[in-house]
């Protein structure tokens, strides 16, 4: 497909829904996941700010199965922020991520975009968007997907694939194998050409041919993966990358920066630092700093909110993220971790590898800490909102929900 420079572009970004964040309870108990914030921004604001640096950017479209409400205030804002419109699109039903990219179809098409962008929103990565676009250009594909390597234990757990090591184009895809494919797994980062939405026609066109088929004939019953899914279902995965494999329509571009999926709040604390290192590459002026004197003592990378209020003998960092209308006492020593909005910190508290909920309070002297294993259930402590922990009360890997005084101390403990 010939492209000129001036070709609009534009990104959906998938968002999912409140039955899909379950995996990160309690945080998820009071703010849409995709707004819980890493280094300071909501979760999605970083693949939308990525997607501010893609030339010629027409619209942003976040789509998911959430209340139009939850997300009114944020997409308003970051549209006046960022001056590019982004729109939130309610799904009525689960579609598949590529039955929903066909659902909206026509909004999506409302600008004859060259090149649509589709990411997911629980991708914590450096989103190398403009670098993809012109690999893409080059390859001359329907679609391009964004890979990275990973250690051989680790690759089942993702979609794996095999791709031509000279010309990048996708031989070959599998969702979590069984047994080990490649090392190359997916990052759920794409861009494709308007073709794809012929591709995803295709799929939902096979599909009533078989449910017409099966009317007349036990055939289908053969066919039991694809037995019980609705004609406008079209996973991308299963449906569109892997029947499309090794016939020079989808390519890979390789990411040699970090890679994570945010499915717990373990994962984004370990994220949120991710982000902050980051900062200092491309946001330096988001960062914090201080050496005790006027301002606290700021070690590593730190955000703290302008309302923030920290005592300068406290000590900050690395990797800690503190919300609006915090406040950090005097002594306070905080290590790897998330405080969030009206949060109260005491004299002498110990806050490391922990999320503070919303207007919970730590008491002096006390200590809110984990060991720090991001993958672990209780590999971080997360206090629910408006969690009390009185003085001297020391809280070990554990999950504390919303609205608990703790005045003993805990370990290895989920409080309800």
């Amino acid at each position: 497909m010939g492209s000129s420079e001036d070709d609009k572009v534009v990104a959906v970004i998938m968002v999912g829904g409140p039955t899909k964040g379950t995996r990160f309870r309690p945080l998820s108990l009071n703010i849409p996941k995709p707004l819980f914030p890493l280094g300071g921004q909501p979760m999605v604001h970083h693949p939308i700010s990525a997607c501010k640096r893609i030339p010629n950017l027409a619209q942003i479209y976040l789509v998911g199965f959430y209340e139009e409400r939850e997300f009114a205030l944020y997409v308003s804002s970051i549209s006046n922020e960022l001056r590019i419109p982004v729109r939130y699109l309610r799904e009525d039903k689960p579609h598949g991520s590529a039955g929903a990219l066909y659902n909206f179809r026509d909004l999506i098409m409302e600008d004859n975009p060259s090149h649509i962008f589709l990411l997911n929103c629980d991708v914590c990565c450096s989103f190398p968007l403009p670098e993809m676009l012109d690999a893409h250009r080059n390859y001359g594909g329907m679609g391009t997907i964004l890979v990275i390597k990973v250690s051989a234990e680790s690759a089942s757990q993702f979609g794996e694939l095999v791709a031509d090591p000279d010309t990048n184009e996708l031989l070959h895809y599998t969702e979590k194998p069984e047994t080990f494919v490649s090392d190359l797994i997916n990052c759920g980062v794409y861009v494709f050409t308007p073709d794809i939405f012929n591709a995803i026609q295709g799929v939902s066109s096979q599909r009533k041919d078989r449910e017409n088929l099966r009317r007349v004939s036990s055939f289908e019953a053969l066919q039991s993966a694809t037995r019980n899914l609705t004609t406008d279902f079209v996973r991308l995965d299963q449906d569109i990358l892997s029947p499309l494999a090794g016939k020079k329509q989808l390519y890979t571009y390789e990411t040699m920066d970090f890679w994570e999926q945010i499915k717990t709040p373990g994962m984004s604390l370990k994220c949120s630092g991710l982000y902050l290192a980051q900062f200092r590459l491309t946001s330096p002026n988001l960062l914090a700093s201080g050496d005790g004197t006027k301002n606290a003592t700021i070690i590593g990378d730190v955000y703290v909110h302008p309302s923030a209020k920290i005592h300068p003998t406290a000590k900050i960092g690395p990797n800690v993220s503190i919300s609006a209308n915090a406040r950090i006492g005097a002594g306070v020593r905080l290590i790897s971790c998330i405080i969030l909005d009206g949060v109260e910190i005491m004299e002498n508290a110990v806050v490391t590898n922990a999320i503070v909920g919303w207007k919970s309070s730590i008491g002096r002297w006390s200590r809110v800490q984990a060991e720090g294993d991001f993958n672990a259930k209780l590999g971080i402590t997360i206090l629910g909102e408006a969690v009390g922990v009185e003085d001297e009360v020391v809280v070990t890997n554990s999950i504390v929900l919303p609205n608990k005084t703790l005045n003993v101390s805990v370990h290895q403990e989920i409080i309800l």
